[in-house]
């Protein structure tokens, strides 16, 4: 098991293995997600969004820019 401490700033050095295990380094982003009260799970994030092209299926339709920034204005409003 690796460990680490944390410093006075709030930093934490990645043990070489754990970044070696993750595929990360210098620069990359990982993510801290919470999997239950008092428990984190530490994922690399360090893939580009284009590697989900094709991932959902062809769209049933085209969506315009326009259409997009509607829908997120009004998600937004609603929001409030």
């Amino acid at each position: 098991m690796s460990t680490a401490t944390l410093t006075v700033k709030g930093q934490i050095t990645i043990p070489v293995d754990v970044r070696r295990a993750l595929n990360v380094e210098a620069g990359d982003r990982v993510e801290f997600v919470q999997i239950e009260p008092g428990r984190f799970e530490l994922i690399a994030a360090t893939r580009s969004v284009r590697e989900l092209k094709g991932r959902f299926g062809k769209p049933k339709r085209a969506v315009s820019i326009d259409e997009m920034n509607a829908a997120i204005a009004a998600a937004g409003s609603r929001a409030r």
